[in-house]
């Protein structure tokens, strides 16, 4: 009996193991399916033409270059639409927080008439969406055209940050707020002293959300935005990926007209995803904590 037993754990326990690395394996070549590119990406945006050309898959320079670097910040468009996406970033991200953090926690108190409904109608707006004509008449309306306040305010609140962050505000204990209202205290001093300090993970988790949203902001600003003073990075990213196309196309291209196309292509992804790289480790925690805390309920 004690042999058919250890048997069978064993069995299992091999059985088990096996499993182990049928998903170690897999997992291992999706990491590569991911990383593997990004490091291409890097390498051609450090290499020569030549190197480039000779390599399929070039992981390593062996004579690396910050030439297609220098190329790239030639063009004046790449500071102009740093200056932007930053001016984007830094006004509205707070605005958004602010919206959708009071939006939030004034939907959780359910004791006021038109609760439900409102909630609905908000949700609503996942489903139906004006477009963009509209909105674009709006901003035509209000002379917000040609303005950086056109792209700050035609984007106000996510509906699915708003649910994730409602939903985590539904978590929190109710007699925190009873014992707040008893001492005296109104719906603004309960959000800004209780709500927003016991909500620390999930306001960083959407606040992460919103600023990459920003940092990738182009359709609204080619929409919005006509001047050359006011191009946000994402989209001076694509002219220069459509241009660096157009160059490569061309046979009679001039010798001053940079041939290495795709190395300065990969020099302007890199430069315009560093920020964000260095910026997301430091909320990584409240990120996964504010997601899983936030899905608790729905």
């Amino acid at each position: 009996m004690v042999l058919t037993i250890k048997k069978a754990h064993r069995s299992f326990h091999n059985r088990f193991e096996l499993l182990d690395a049928i998903l170690l394996l897999i997992l291992l070549v999706l990491a590569a399916m991911i990383v593997i590119p990004f490091i291409s990406v890097i390498a051609i945006s450090f290499a020569t033409q030549k190197e480039a050309l000779e390599s399929p898959l070039l992981l390593i320079p062996m004579k690396p270059t910050i030439d297609n670097y220098y190329r790239l910040f030639q063009d004046p468009r790449i500071l102009v639409g740093y200056k932007t996406t930053f001016l984007i970033l830094l006004l509205g991200v707070p605005l958004n927080l602010f919206l959708t953090t009071s939006l939030a926690y004034s939907l959780t108190r359910t004791n006021f008439p038109g609760a439900k409904i409102i909630f609905y109608a908000i949700l609503l707006t996942m489903l139906l969406n004006g477009g963009i004509v509209p909105m674009y008449l709006l901003m035509l309306q209000l002379g917000l055209i040609n303005k950086i306040w056109s792209v700050i305010f035609v984007y106000g609140v996510n509906t699915f940050y708003f649910i994730v962050m409602r939903t985590y505000m539904t978590t929190l204990p109710e007699s925190l707020i009873e014992f707040a209202k008893i001492d005296g205290a109104g719906e603004w001093y309960i959000l800004y002293k209780i709500i927003i300090p016991l909500s620390k993970p999930i306001i960083a988790t959407v606040f992460l959300f919103y600023s990459v949203d920003r940092w990738n902001e182009w359709f609204n600003g080619m929409i919005f935005l006509r001047r050359n003073d006011l191009i946000p990075l994402q989209l001076v990213l694509r002219n220069i990926v459509m241009d660096m196309s157009i160059v490569n196309s061309l046979s009679i291209a001039g010798p001053r007209v940079p041939r290495f196309t795709e190395g300065i292509q990969n020099a302007t992804i890199i430069v315009t995803m560093v920020p964000v790289m260095c910026f997301f480790p430091f909320l990584q925690k409240y990120f996964v904590k504010g997601i899983m805390i936030g899905a608790v309920k729905a």
